[in-house]
């Protein structure tokens, strides 16, 4: 095999390969472990973390739709204090880097999840998820609110002198001024994007699938709209993109790659194949070599129109 090199940069973050793991969908990394080798794959974000656990929502928590998933976990989570306690000793094993997604209620709690996880340095990034309730605010999220998103992002970087990433809600007119405003406030790359907001009845009872009405829409389904959102994004900001959205193959990558993705995350993908990062590796490098791409970076923001 031709040398490829298939490391990227996301800011100051050195990825091996552009494959990430997504949060939601991997754990904390040990249940993946038995499927795939950790240590090949270019990072893993962690499932959402909050200041105090949190059961999340009551089941029926995931429906199957055409071509994607509902899902509304409602991000349960253990908690910082038991993740770093009982979780982190786990991931030290392995050399992959490891980005914590956060989840909060209010703006002080993404800060102090922050500070309490930046002194932990297996923990190479954050990844801050704005999609979540405002609960002082009447539950809005904050994600539709393009000053809360940018007081998040100049409030969490003050604590912390590791990567900032904000997941972005596609759920808004114009991602790119929520990366803008991202950007101005010291945010170093926005992933993009979560999920879509969906919905889904059953015919004979009449009620909801989801015990919480609505849920967040992944999979092949939302694809074009995440395209879409990354390309909007790189040809109005300059910030570092980390592609998400129904990602299901090897060219899929190369083309959020091509939109302006620095890396990619698999998410709902996971539960269909957990080795399908792997498994895709090998495509990845044939086509750089087949296309006479020495390095895989350079596919990014390559769109003609």
């Amino acid at each position: 095999m031709n040398n490829i090199d298939l490391s990227v940069q996301v800011g100051s973050l050195k990825f091996r390969n552009p494959i990430l793991l997504a949060s939601g969908t991997v754990g904390y990394g040990n249940e993946m472990s038995e499927f795939l080798d950790l240590n090949k794959i270019g990072g893993i974000v962690t499932k959402s973390l909050s200041l105090k656990p949190r059961k999340g929502n009551p089941p029926q928590r995931i429906v199957e739709t055409p071509s994607g998933m509902l899902n509304a976990i409602g991000l349960a989570n253990v908690g910082v204090e038991v993740f770093l306690k009982e979780k982190i000793p786990f991931l030290k094993k392995y050399d992959v880097p490891l980005i914590c997604n956060i989840a909060a209620s209010s703006v002080e709690e993404y800060v102090e999840c922050t500070r309490i996880l930046t002194e932990e340095e297996t923990i190479k990034a954050f990844e801050i998820n704005v999609s979540c309730p405002n609960v002082k605010e009447g539950g809005l999220q904050f994600g539709n609110d393009i000053n809360a998103v940018g007081k998040i992002t100049e409030k969490v970087k003050a604590v912390t002198n590791k990567p900032v990433i904000i997941k972005l809600s596609p759920n808004v007119s114009y991602i790119s001024d929520f990366a803008k405003v991202v950007k101005e406030e010291g945010g170093d790359a926005v992933s993009a994007i979560n999920t879509l907001v969906g919905t889904a009845f059953d015919i004979y009872t009449r009620k909801p699938k989801i015990k919480n009405v609505t849920g967040g829409l992944s999979g092949p389904a939302i694809k074009p709209v995440a395209l879409a959102k990354v390309l909007e994004i790189r040809q109005k900001v300059k910030i570092p993109i980390i592609g998400i959205g129904g990602i299901m193959n090897w060219k899929d990558i190369i083309e959020f790659m091509i939109a302006g993705s620095s890396a990619i995350q698999i998410g709902t993908l996971n539960f269909i194949n957990p080795a399908a990062a792997i498994e895709m590796l090998k495509s990845l490098e044939q086509y750089c070599v087949a296309n006479k791409i020495e390095n895989i970076s350079q596919l990014t923001g390559s769109y003609r129109i």
